[in-house]
């Protein structure tokens, strides 16, 4: 009982020292309330005093500027390590502009329900995949397993929406009397907001074994070629140029079948050039293309022409040789040559994903070794050369192709990487020289010294681009563009791409397996301005879309053309960036499209959908301080370099709102 007094006294005494310290505590806290708030009180009145001063006699010292990107000197190897992130989200960067583009005009013409929450959710997916270190290719191994379902998933939900919306629009054209009773209609769509020519390739529904044609809406019968494609599955197309396809627009033409000695009596030569050699399809899944003797191609010199290049090809080593410029008559590579492989050694430096070694120059590894050249393609459309290399156990398999109509030597590559600690560069030796090489940043470009001389620049031995990379002077030019590479480095007279790493920390098997690319020359007059290199750039990312659709219907109550210009910006240096509903207004379209050139540019809307500015908005949509527009809302004045977002609605809908 003595005891358990005497723990209850020690309690008590415990319970009244802690009131005290508390009761202290408190009044300390108020004591340094109250001194701060006099202090805030004096502060206030002190800054209202300082506002009063007289300013100082003497200028201040102006604060130093900074001109120039702000360059990091670390993590060069992220805008090339996980090569198949970057690809993935290029092509869904892309798909999701199609969708939104393609289901807004369905939505407009047809009444189609706008997928809304469907685009949201894939824009969600394809926006997480860009945080590092997802993108940037440093993360582990499982965090890709996750990226790649999303983007799969996101890729998916795009190709749906595309195809209801093409088909929707389609389904409103009105057709004209088919050549044949069992011609199917096919619809070629450019995405992009100017007029284009390319090659375009459709699918036959049956077999090489029958003869197919390509009429035009007027009964003209196009030169065709034979064509097949081998992943993700064996496919034969057919391949034709397509002219003149509108800005943000379509051409309707017709696939029919014919007896193979019908045709091959009415055709001309020239449409005799090319035959499939059905012995070889069957035994081999890679046929070689066998080719008449009507043929004036000099097949031995591997030699690849049209009307705009000729390329030669070393049948030593695989790599460029030549590239003539027909148009400008000149020779467009220096001894070097291009497409030169050229692997290094790469220890990663200290972060092994993130890093590239900054000597990597200096541990070249052995050239390729040449495995196989063989035609592919000899025809009238299109002619593709394959040229089979090997470095170190990794295989690189290239496509040089040269279609009618196009400026562009495509290479077109499928790599079984199988390389660690190596870094993959293809280098192109020019027949100029420049002081600086200009590279497209988004929304834009910069240009960046090919002879560095302060140490802000010379710590530049990589950079990031993203469609190309340009070299220009004395009135002509090379660009280089590619379709998934940001990695590239540059001299006065070359021009190099990086394509592949092999790095092993934090994920060992990083780049490991099957990659798929593909990067072009475009030799031009004058600048990377004046040869429209930026819409180069876009039409070798976003090729015309191709649908075959049976029979349609009667014609009763279609409104639409055979031939469709839906969307026209009316400006050389504008690029339409989305088309898409309002996120606050389905009353309302978002138009967003940016200067290119670095000129002044005059928006001018023009197409079939008849759309007017209701006024400008900002990123978010909200109403924004903009110069003002037309007075009829056809038309605007834009800035160099500017991004401008628009709220449009069909000018027939806006001239009733305001009769109302």
């Amino acid at each position: 009982s003595s005891r358990q007094n005497q723990q209850i006294l020690a309690v008590e005494e415990v319970v009244e020292n802690k009131d005290a310290i508390e009761s202290a505590n408190f009044g300390k806290i108020s004591e340094f309330e109250s001194e701060n708030k006099v202090s805030s009180r004096q502060n206030q009145e002190n800054l209202k005093v300082s506002e009063n001063l007289p300013l100082p006699h003497s200028p201040l010292p102006p604060l130093p500027i900074w001109k120039d990107e702000l360059y990091l000197e670390f993590h060069r190897g992220c805008y090339t390590t996980r090569a198949d992130q970057k690809r993935q989200n290029r092509r869904c960067e892309e798909l999701l502009y199609q969708a939104e583009l393609l289901s807004s005009i369905s939505t407009i013409c047809t009444g189609a329900v706008y997928p809304k929450s469907e685009l949201e959710t894939a824009w969600k997916q394809v926006l997480f995949n860009q945080f590092h270190d997802i993108l940037p290719g440093s993360a582990i191994a499982q965090v890709y397993v996750d990226a790649n379902l999303a983007f799969a998933e996101a890729d998916r939900t795009c190709r749906e929406i595309m195809a209801k919306s093409l088909e929707a629009i389609a389904a409103q054209i009105s057709l004209p009397s088919p050549p044949q009773p069992d011609a199917q209609p096919i619809l070629i769509f450019n995405p992009l907001n100017w007029l284009r020519s390319e090659v375009v390739a459709v699918p036959i529904p049956d077999s090489a074994a029958e003869t197919w044609q390509i009429y035009d809406c007027s009964g003209q019968r196009l030169a065709t070629q034979i064509s097949r494609v081998d992943r993700p599955e064996p496919q034969f197309t057919l391949l034709f140029l397509v002219n003149n396809l509108p800005a943000v627009g379509y051409r309707v033409f017709w696939l029919c079948r014919a007896e193979a000695e019908t045709l091959e009596n009415s055709l001309p030569p020239t449409q005799k050039l090319l035959q499939i050699d059905l012995a070889q399809v069957t035994n081999n899944l890679t046929p070689k293309l066998a080719v008449c003797q009507e043929t004036h191609f000099e097949t031995e010199r591997k030699v690849l022409e049209n009307e705009f290049i000729r390329a030669t090809v070393d049948c030593e080593t695989g790599n460029l040789s030549s590239i003539w410029d027909k148009v400008n008559h000149r020779e467009v590579l220096n001894t070097f040559g291009g497409d030169r492989l050229q692997a290094f050694s790469d220890s990663g430096q200290y972060w092994d994903a993130w890093n590239i070694d900054p000597n990597y120059q200096k541990h070249q590894l052995p050239s390729p070794l040449l495995k196989d050249i063989s035609w592919v393609e000899q025809g009238e459309v299109r002619q593709s050369l394959r040229v089979t290399r090997q470095i170190g156990k990794s295989m690189f398999c290239q496509d040089y192709i040269v279609d009618i109509g196009s400026p562009l030597l495509k290479i077109k590559t499928v790599v079984d990487w199988q390389e660690t600690h190596v870094l993959i560069k293809t280098a192109f030796g020019l027949n100029q020289s420049a002081n600086f090489a200009t590279c497209e940043i988004p929304c834009g470009t910069i240009d960046r010294p090919t002879q560095p001389q302060t140490a802000a620049e010379k710590a530049k031995w990589e950079v990031p681009i993203l469609r190309w990379v340009d070299i220009s002077n004395d009135g002509f030019g090379v660009s280089l563009l590619n379709d998934c590479k940001y990695g590239c480095d540059f001299q006065p007279n070359q021009l190099r791409l990086t394509l592949l790493r092999g790095s092993t920390w934090p994920d060992e098997l990083a780049d490991i397996g099957i990659h798929e690319f593909t990067y072009a020359v475009y030799p031009h007059s004058g600048n990377w301005q004046n040869a429209g290199t930026v819409r180069r750039g876009y039409e070798l990312n976003l090729p015309s879309l191709v649908q075959v659709f049976p029979q349609l219907g009667e014609n009763c109550h279609k409104t639409l053309p055979t031939v469709g210009k839906f969307l026209d910006l009316s400006a050389d240096n504008l690029v339409l960036m989305a088309f898409k509903q309002s996120e606050d207004d389905a009353n309302f379209w978002i138009v967003r499209c940016y200067e290119s050139e670095g000129k002044q540019a005059v928006l001018e809307l023009d197409g079939d959908l008849g759309l007017a500015i209701v006024r400008p908005v900002d990123l978010l949509e909200k109403s924004a301080n903009s110069p003002q527009k037309s007075d009829d809302g056809r038309s605007l004045k834009i800035s160099p370099w500017k991004i401008v977002s628009l709220a449009v609605n069909r000018y027939c809908t806006i001239q009733q709102t305001v009769k109302s």
